[in-house]
């Protein structure tokens, strides 16, 4: 293919999405190298600092300028990575996450307002272009960071947390449908009214599906955060995705200001067990009861943070 032809498509398609002129484009005030910093931060697992300079192919003294510009208008956090001192793990803020959140609402209307000028019998061929320049494009060049993506749900998806909880539970622990039942009031509390800076339900999906889910809200109790809701499909087990969205639970329960966060399960479910216990959580209180069909040990969990302001 000569050259000028992908160089003619180049400038068709960065005219097209406003490459140039992105905050125009999207009528917001960042960048595209900046509107793709934010994106990372919000869904991806990994948040060092290092991993965005690897992931992006940014230069460390340009991405270092522009954490800074984003940690002075209050968009990010930064602190010494838990897993290694010497690596700076990135985290948005609640107004960070509102940025990402605007960003991604204006970036959907945007390729749909695209989209809609194209003909419906021609999309799936657009489609099928797109997956193709990528693929032969991306043949030899080092693989993208697999692992999973945490957003906040779409549509469907707490109906999805209640039929996964209900389908799973019963074959794996033969509840009945007590357990969906006060799954779906669960969900239809957070639903119906929920503080957004203070309560969120995270979605883990891999492969455009979903695959996991929690949940952060409120307590009862002043200034405690209760830790919901932890779901892993089978199949995405064992790669560290529980350990993961516990961890998304904490540090937003630390990060907005609740001073400890407890939860409650039951015995038999071992492996989540171990989850919390790895996340620094204890043991407080145990008790039998029988629910859901079957007898069961209720247990509290408590995991104290850093002094909040929640009252």
């Amino acid at each position: 293919m000569p050259i000028h032809e992908i160089r003619a498509f180049n400038r068709f398609y960065t005219n097209l999405i406003g490459a140039l002129d992105y905050s125009k484009h999207l009528y917001t005030p960042y960048t595209l190298t900046e509107s793709r910093v934010l994106y990372e931060l919000a869904h991806s697992p990994r948040t060092d600092a290092a991993d965005l300079r690897a992931e992006l192919s940014l230069d460390a003294g340009y991405l270092s300028r522009l954490l800074a510009k984003f940690e002075r208008d209050g968009l990010v956090g930064r602190a010494p990575s838990d897993l290694d001192p010497r690596r700076q793990r990135i985290t948005l803020t609640a107004r960070g996450r509102e940025a990402a959140a605007l960003l991604d609402e204006r970036s959907r209307e945007a390729v749909g307002a695209m989209l809609a000028k194209v003909p419906s019998e021609e999309r799936p061929r657009l489609a099928t272009a797109m997956r193709t320049v990528r693929e032969i494009l991306g043949r030899g060049r080092p693989a993208h960071r697999e692992g999973p993506v945490l957003r906040d749900p779409g549509p469907g998806d707490l109906g999805w947390i209640v039929q996964r909880h209900g389908a799973l539970y019963a074959a794996e622990y033969g509840w009945n449908a007590d357990f969906e039942g006060l799954v779906a009031r669960i969900v239809a509390d957070f639903a119906q009214d929920h503080d957004p800076h203070l309560e969120r339900v995270w979605i883990a999906e891999l492969d455009g599906r979903p695959v996991g889910s929690v949940m952060c809200v409120r307590d009862d109790a002043p200034a405690t955060a209760r830790l919901r809701l932890l779901l892993v499909e089978p199949d995405a087990r064992g790669h560290g995705l529980g350990d993961l969205l516990v961890r998304t639970v904490v540090d937003f329960a630390r990060e907005v200001g609740y001073r400890e966060l407890v939860l409650w399960t039951n015995e038999v479910l071992a492996g989540a067990r171990r989850i919390y216990q790895r996340a620094g959580f204890t043991l407080v209180a145990e008790k039998p009861h029988r629910s859901y069909g079957a007898d069961l040990v209720g247990q509290d969990w408590r995991l104290p943070l850093l002094e909040g302001t929640v009252k």
